[in-house]
């Protein structure tokens, strides 16, 4: 059984750290003495969920391209709603396989995308479609499986606070660009804003009860 040298406590389980004070902790781990309890979800319905908004999206990618037609200068358009649909299905698969480190890995798999547009972009001549439309793209699209994640899998009251905040860093992101004047168009910046705040209070409306209970707990009234 591991042990906390700070608390001066044993602790049963597979712990790295002590749960009251964030230490390391010395010693062999002992089993858990709680049952594991697996996520019980379906994938099917959340594919389902994901295929349809994807098609939406990318008949709205063809919309958009009639819009704007062949000017060479809004070819990011395009490539942005293609891009986003690959970053809502990467988000969504990171849930399934590995759901503890998803808030981490969804901000590492946008900021180096944003990386890799903006350098493609810069160099094609700077545009700024990458600011324009690819970043506020994924970040929505972003949004949108963190949505279906938590209306699919049901998850905890951490991790529903967790992803919460992650919805107002990613709407966040497309009001700097604005504030900043970065972008040719405020068009997909401001909705993706718009789509944040829509999805934080469908997430608060949806687990206002259960967040309330945690908070009662955590403060012992």
């Amino acid at each position: 059984m591991r042990r906390c040298t700070e608390c001066a406590v044993r602790i049963e389980g597979n712990w790295s750290r002590c749960p009251l004070c964030g230490s390391h902790l010395v010693g062999h781990p002992s089993p858990d003495p709680l049952p594991s309890v697996p996520l019980r979800f379906s994938r099917r319905r959340l594919l389902r969920i994901l295929t349809v908004i994807s098609l939406v999206l990318v008949a709205l990618s063809f919309v958009v391209q009639l819009w704007l037609g062949h000017r060479p200068s809004e070819f990011g358009a395009v490539r942005s709603v293609w891009l986003g649909v690959c970053t809502m299905w990467l988000v969504a698969l990171m849930a399934l396989r590995g759901r503890r480190d998803l808030a981490r890995s969804t901000l590492t798999l946008l900021v180096l995308a944003a990386l890799v547009c903006t350098y493609w972009d810069y160099l094609t001549g700077w545009h700024r479609w990458s600011l324009t439309f690819a970043v506020p793209i994924m970040c929505g699209c972003a949004i949108i499986a963190l949505v279906i994640l938590e209306h699919v899998m049901r998850l905890e009251v951490g991790e529903h606070a967790l992803y919460s905040a992650l919805t107002v860093l990613l709407g966040i992101v497309p009001i700097l660009f604005l504030l900043l004047g970065w972008v040719t168009t405020p068009v997909p910046s401001a909705i993706c804003v718009v789509l944040a705040l829509l999805s934080l209070a469908l997430l608060q409306l949806e687990r206002a009860a259960d967040v309330r209970d945690e908070l009662a707990k955590k403060l012992h009234v």
